[in-house]
């Protein structure tokens, strides 16, 4: 892999405004393991209190694209083709962790896998593929 910059974590969520907006945050980002969270905010909830999903594929998906950009080759670009959600618990409370590794990296698509974790246990699991995007 070349020396290349990366960007910071802060120009990575600036990136995604709508990550932004809801309050994504970036902990660490290599192309092996990026880590992110997301607060329990009430304006990202339910009628009953929880963690509204969308907000939980969001913070997934967001995390799960830094990942993706973090693995593509100089001067591509990448976009979600696919993304599944598991949803395991609710998040009432506190903060969501996510966690997201390279399954795959190829020449055409990207698959990462993103873990969603509260205070304590695993709520939520995401596999999402990304076209890898090449410039002509």
């Amino acid at each position: 892999m070349t020396n290349i910059p990366q960007p910071s974590h802060n120009e990575l969520v600036a990136a995604m405004p709508h990550a932004r907006s809801i309050g994504v945050a970036l902990d660490h980002a290599t192309a092996d393991e990026v880590r992110g969270h997301l607060d329990w905010s009430p304006e990202h909830t339910t009628l009953g209190g929880a963690l509204h999903g969308g907000a939980l594929m969001a913070l997934a998906d967001s995390v799960g694209a830094v990942c993706a950009f973090l693995n593509l080759p100089p001067g591509a670009a990448t976009t979600t083709i696919e993304s599944k959600t598991n949803f395991f618990h609710g998040v009432k409370k506190g903060r969501v962790r996510a966690i997201s590794r390279p399954v795959h990296t190829g020449r055409r698509f990207i698959t990462v896998q993103t873990n969603l974790y509260d205070e304590e246990r695993r709520v939520g699991m995401t596999v999402q593929t990304q076209a890898v995007l090449l410039k002509e």
